[in-house]
């Protein structure tokens, strides 16, 4: 068995792959910006980069694996395009996904800083690593009244986290940690977990600690299941991995878009 990183210590190796740091401002590496379906419509950056190596991760391991094929984007001008595209289609949310949009906190903040005022919203999609392990991070994300957190927890337990990321364990009680922090800087958020991987007892016990960090937070668990895009179907029967709930890309419940 491989031995296990540290998720932490990971990021900070991945952040100095995908980030530039000018004399004005941080750029930070994207791949794409497109329209998707999330949300009920939703404006998405597809950055470059993540300190997790989840093995049911979508993101292709081209681009995964090979953070130089990607073009670096001042943060303005990611917030020009992003906004843009969301006046065009008359969307109202944006967001960064792909990657781990929490690395490169000086460009995640000068972003947020271009699109305030523009009265759209922006959900953060993070594994909350990065914010469980700097208490100060979610205290300068609270500035921004526009902002909506979705940690997205990989398993239910410290051991499930283990088992689909390979990382040390430690990693889990961080992303519980960063809905510790957001909630005292009162920055709106909620959880979501994977639970294809997870028994109906672990899920049971993830929610009582849910209910032990914010009240509100078990009532707000949204389920995430996998979707078996192609590329994603080929890894995991690659690796053997086994699931026992998923949906294709055609059939995901509208409760769940």
């Amino acid at each position: 068995m491989p031995s296990l990183y540290d998720a932490v210590v990971r990021h900070e190796a991945i952040e100095k792959l995908v980030l530039r740091d000018l004399a004005e401002w941080q750029e930070r590496k994207y791949w794409r910006f497109r329209y998707d379906r999330w949300y009920g419509g939703i404006v998405t950056a597809d950055d470059v980069g993540c300190g997790l190596v989840c093995r049911f991760c979508w993101v292709s391991d081209r681009v995964m694996l090979g953070p130089v094929e990607a073009k670096f984007y001042r943060p303005d001008t990611a917030a020009n395009i992003l906004s843009s595209m969301a006046r065009r289609r008359r969307l109202g949310q944006l967001r960064v996904s792909g990657g781990e949009p929490t690395i490169g906190k000086g460009h995640l903040l000068q972003l947020l800083d271009n699109l305030d005022g523009m009265g759209l919203r922006f959900v953060l999609e993070t594994n909350g690593i990065l914010i469980g392990n700097d208490v100060a991070y979610s205290k300068k994300l609270s500035k921004y009244g526009f902002i909506h957190v979705r940690v997205s927890l990989k398993g239910c337990n410290e051991k499930e986290f283990t088992t689909l990321t390979d990382a040390k364990p430690e990693g889990f009680t961080l992303q519980l940690k960063a809905l510790e922090h957001l909630l005292d800087a009162s920055v709106s958020c909620h959880p979501a977990v994977m639970v294809s991987f997870s028994t109906e007892k672990s899920l049971q016990e993830l929610t009582q600690r849910l209910t032990n960090i914010g009240p509100t937070l078990a009532q707000e668990l949204e389920i995430e299941e996998l979707i078996l895009y192609p590329q994603l179907k080929y890894k995991m029967l690659k690796q053997g991995l086994k699931y026992d709930t998923a949906y294709t890309p055609s059939n995901v419940p509208k409760e769940q878009v």
